[in-house]
């Protein structure tokens, strides 16, 4: 009976790892969803701000136009005062014209006191025609000047309803792009977790039951023993094996991605906090950096497209373990792959 209970103990499945590692990579997804729209907001912003410094200059345009259409409003009215005064003043000097006239017409022809009255109200009246005259002139002058302006207050009130009306476009094409980003970036991200997903479960299935390869967060994490000698930046011969098989996944995976998504697996060279100082490697700082090359030359060696990698040195800078023992310090020796957005 007991042998029987231990039996059917035995055949029990422990399903707990695997629930950790499905809500750890919902997790990470979730975190990388939102570094993606802040990236996205980020650049709308930028856009937004562009768009704000024409609408800025619009508004500009638009108050100096409102401005000289005032201005030009003056100048019209003061003109319109100036043709009443002289219609007004025209008014009066033909009155006293005509006067003139009664009183030439009045007098008789004989005397010589009558001869010179008569040349006296003739001059005036002469005078008075000239002044008329002039005045007429003036008139029709100042007619012309109020078309003039009223053709130009017309033409401005066209330019401002023309900048307004761009001013209103600008805005709904502002609300339109932001739309449209934001919905490219969110496909984007979907496409790129998607491949990400696939990539991540094909070197899962390539390296499965290897100790020295582990997944950590959103990234592969290779143990550097596995792949240099310790203080040296050249790729060992027992790590072969596993970077190219990293390189068929990645090789792959280029042929599946689409080429309007832009992509880049970054290799990041990480060491322990125990300096290191010589001619080659001054510091952790080279050491690192010259691994994470090391691996990504031998990657281009083996038909990885260039522009597809980036490698990066941490030094000791960036530890997964505190600890001050050895295996402390092991693992933070390490190169780690991340798959990520260009």
């Amino acid at each position: 009976m007991a042998m029987s209970t231990r039996s059917r103990r035995s055949q029990v499945t422990n399903y707990w790892p695997g629930f950790v590692d499905a809500l750890s990579s919902l997790l990470l997804v979730i975190i990388f969803l939102l570094s993606l729209f802040m990236l996205a907001q980020f650049f709308l912003n930028q856009e937004i701000l562009g768009k704000d410094t024409a609408m800025s200059r619009l508004n500009s345009q638009i108050a100096e136009l409102t401005e000289l259409l005032q201005l030009e409003r003056a100048n019209t009215g003061d003109l319109e005062s100036t043709i009443a005064t002289l219609t007004a003043t025209l008014s009066s000097t033909e009155g006293e014209r005509d006067t003139l006239a009664s009183q030439l017409a009045g007098v008789g022809v004989g005397t010589g006191e009558k001869d010179s009255q008569i040349a006296g109200l003739q001059a005036d009246l002469q005078a008075e025609q000239d002044i008329s005259r002039e005045a007429a002139a003036q008139v029709a002058l100042l007619n012309q000047q109020l078309a003039a302006l009223r053709t130009q207050i017309g033409a401005l009130e066209q330019a401002l309803e023309a900048s307004e009306s761009r001013d209103t476009e600008s805005r709904t094409q502002i609300a339109d792009l932001g739309r449209r980003l934001n919905l490219a970036l969110a496909q984007r991200v979907q496409e790129l977790s998607r491949y990400r997903s696939d990539f991540f479960g094909r070197l899962r299935q390539i390296l499965e039951g290897r100790a020295d390869v582990r997944v950590v967060g959103d990234r592969f994490v290779f143990q550097s023993e596995l792949l240099f000698a310790p203080g040296e930046a050249n790729v060992s011969a027992e790590g072969l094996p596993g970077l190219e098989a990293l390189a068929q996944a990645i090789l792959q995976l280029e042929e599946e991605i689409p080429p309007e998504i832009d992509w880049v697996l970054r290799i990041d060279g990480h060491t322990d906090k125990r300096p290191i100082s010589n001619v080659q490697f001054p510091s952790n700082w080279e050491l690192s950096a010259a691994r994470a090359i090391s691996v990504a030359k031998y990657l281009v060696a083996q038909g990885v497209a260039p522009n597809r990698l980036v490698a990066a040195g941490f030094g000791e800078f960036s530890p997964i373990d505190t600890g001050e023992t050895e295996e402390a310090f092991r693992r933070n020796r390490r190169i780690e792959f991340k798959l990520t957005e260009g």
